[in-house]
């Protein structure tokens, strides 16, 4: 498939780069300064060239390998060498060595591939490998450690460890130190895994799947114990560690997380008159970890923290949260340290986690925990959440599976998923309410049940609701935010002609502009992209599409806008009951494909956190619902693409709230 990539390859493209002046650190069309990476310093002209030159050289060289499985492993060293060229992160001048070894790197594998020895691949010591993401077909790098005397025959334990933030620690820097650093941890007879996470976003989003796909990557090219995976990180690994394990509690046999955050509001010292619009104040319900704090009962939860860390605050939000569910958390704290771990409390923890790993996970627990706001979040082991009576409220799963029942106490959950205990026949009790499993499961293998009328009830078999019209409902992976769009496979599509209103084309190409640039310095990524007139059926098929335009640049939102839950036409924008002038404002939504119910249609929207944002990981956070009305009138900033006029959640049934 041919999209276009904002990075580049051929020669003259990289020699023309490397000959012109650095990347400026603002948007071109926008003046909005960028935070991450940080710019770096001036390399003389003749050495950027050489660099860019030599670049382009091992490229070339690397395309006729490049349907090798294990090409990532190459691609994730020249995409480093490239970012760094295109946003100048070379903070040192010794930092142009950094990229000659890391290239050095790439032409040996290249050569190795060609001669069917990929000796990295069965390493020892510190090893660099990469994947390809889903979410953009990017290569993304992560570190392994890997003790010399670990046996190969038999599945280790995995320990993942979250990295703190660096502003500049972009991809060349990363890799670099992930081949000359054990890091924090060395724990006997297991593999550590340090991700990269797409460097500074705290493990969310984007980064969020990168530590899964990392995760699944190595499971898929070492022999690992999947009942024996632990996770650990400090500072921003730590705000890491708290929210991954809180929201996948059942991947993991024990945590660590070490200072960090854990939460929005308190973490950045908002008072209530500081606060911002209620839509956001929800969304902070996506990351923030006291709300998911009943998951964390289903494995060992060590918390650390230096004495006189301010960071310290982190575990005693958590220690409140935990204390609100007649809970106590393990929380060892460092005498005398500052952000840093304490030596022997650093052994103690690792003692800890091994006692934990040695134990195993058990897959199948007798007693489950179930907790979230968002069925992006919806299971916990055998137990799954697939309908809310309204999302971004508490909502719970507590179960308990004895020998003569399965017991179940909900909270604002509708409907029900048991993969496990229940057997034809057996008793299950749902708040109260006792029903008899019928004769087969109605669910391939799982037992699905349903609440109706304040009554619960088996549903109907898979087989028969598969036959019927498919509901239009939020569910597991179509619940929106807008943000959630890009933590799954996506492709923007940019109009093929012009818009109604020269306005809109002006502001269009402005936020597509940005959002390729802040994909690759932020994200760390190339985006998908393609005119609306060369998208494909495949496409829609395959990807959230991402669609920029109106009805009359963009074929593909003139197909899909008679099925959408709003009016969009020459003389208004209509939404929840309100109009808007279409000259002067823009609708951005996100919404089941009517195309493809299996996968979202977004409207004029990228990732809604902004640069302003990127001063803390804690800030980086959705700030848009599942639909806005912005205002064109106030150009694009570093906090939002316009002003925002009216913002909202759908329903469960994807339609505006008071329609």
């Amino acid at each position: 498939m041919a999209f276009r990539t904002s990075s580049f390859s051929l020669l003259t493209g990289i020699v023309l780069l490397a000959l012109a002046n650095h990347a400026a650190p603002t948007h071109a069309q926008t003046n909005i300064k960028r935070l991450l990476p940080p710019n770096g310093i001036d390399l003389p002209a003749e050495q950027r060239e050489q660099l860019a030159a030599r670049l382009a050289e091992i490229e070339t060289a690397a395309a006729s390998v490049a349907d090798n499985p294990l090409f990532a492993d190459v691609a994730i060293l020249t995409k480093a060498v490239k970012l760094a060229l295109e946003f100048n992160e070379f903070y040192n001048p010794q930092d142009v060595g950094k990229a000659n070894r890391l290239l050095d790197l790439a032409a040996e594998r290249i050569a190795q591939l060609k001669a069917s020895a990929p000796a990295w691949r069965d390493a020892s010591g510190l090893v660099v490998r990469g994947y390809t993401s889903r979410i953009d077909g990017s290569a993304q790098p992560y570190g392994l450690v890997i003790p010399e005397a670990l046996p190969r025959d038999k599945p280790a334990t995995l320990y993942v460890w979250l990295h703190g933030r660096g502003d500049k620690a972009t991809d060349l820097h990363f890799i670099t130190e992930r081949l000359t650093k054990a890091g924090q941890i060395t724990p006997e007879n297991a593999i550590v895994l340090h991700p990269f996470g797409r460097q500074c976003i705290g493990f969310k989003s984007a980064g969020e799947i990168d530590v899964l796909e990392a995760m699944n990557h190595v499971r898929s090219n070492y022999l690992i114990d999947p009942n024996r995976i632990v996770l650990m990180g400090f500072s921003m690994g730590g705000a890491g560690c708290w929210h991954l394990g809180a929201h996948y509690a059942d991947r993991f046999v024990a945590m660590s997380p070490g200072a960090g955050f854990a939460e929005t509001a308190e973490y950045n010292r908002l008072t209530p008159d500081k606060y911002p619009p209620t839509y956001e104040q929800t969304l902070w319900g996506l990351y923030d970890v006291p709300d998911y704090a009943r998951n964390l009962f289903n494995l060992p939860v060590v918390a650390y923290s230096g004495e006189e860390d301010k960071q310290i605050q982190a575990a005693r939000v958590m220690e409140r949260a935990f204390a609100s569910h007649d809970r106590e958390l393990t929380h060892l704290i460092g005498p005398g340290m500052g952000h840093k771990y304490h030596p022997d409390t650093l052994k103690e923890i690792l003692k800890r986690m091994s006692t934990a790993a040695a134990q195993g996970r058990d897959r199948t627990p007798r007693k489950v925990w179930l907790q979230t706001k968002t069925l992006r979040y919806n299971r916990m082991f055998w137990v799954e959440a697939l309908r809310l009576q309204q999302h971004w409220q508490d909502s719970r799963i507590d179960a308990q599976a004895d020998d003569d029942a399965v017991t179940l106490t909900t909270k604002n959950v509708t409907s029900v998923r048991l993969s496990a205990y229940v057997k034809p026949g057996s008793k299950v009790v749902v708040d109260g309410q006792t029903l008899t499993a019928p004769a087969a499961p109605n669910d391939r293998n799982a037992w699905t049940l349903v609440k109706a009328a304040d009554e619960w009830q088996w549903a109907k078999p898979r087989a028969a609701a598969n036959n019927a019209s498919p509901e239009l409902a939020k569910r597991h992976l179509l619940q929106g935010p807008i943000d959630d769009a890009f933590m799954g496979p996506f492709l923007v599509v940019t109009p093929q002609g012009s818009s109604r209103h020269a306005a809109l084309d002006k502001w269009v190409n402005m936020e597509v502009d940005h959002l390729r640039s802040r994909w690759q310095a932020l994200f760390r990524g190339q985006m998908r992209e393609k005119p609306a007139d060369q998208v494909t059926e495949e496409d829609v098929r395959r990807y959230h599409l991402i669609l920029w335009g109106d009805d009359q640049s963009n074929e593909w939102i003139a197909r899909v806008l008679p099925k959408l839950p709003i009016q969009w036409n020459a003389s208004q924008v209509a939404i929840a009951g309100k109009d808007y002038d279409p000259a002067s404002h823009v609708p951005t939504l996100i919404y089941p494909n009517p195309l493809n119910p299996r996968r979202y249609v977004v409207l004029n929207s990228g990732p809604t956190f902004r640069e302003a944002h990127d001063r803390t990981n804690s800030l980086q956070n959705p700030k848009l619902p599942d639909w806005a009305v912005l205002d064109m009138n106030q150009p694009p900033n570093d906090e939002f693409a316009g002003r925002v006029v009216e913002a909202g959640f759908f329903d469960e049934h994807w339609q505006p709230h008071g329609k």
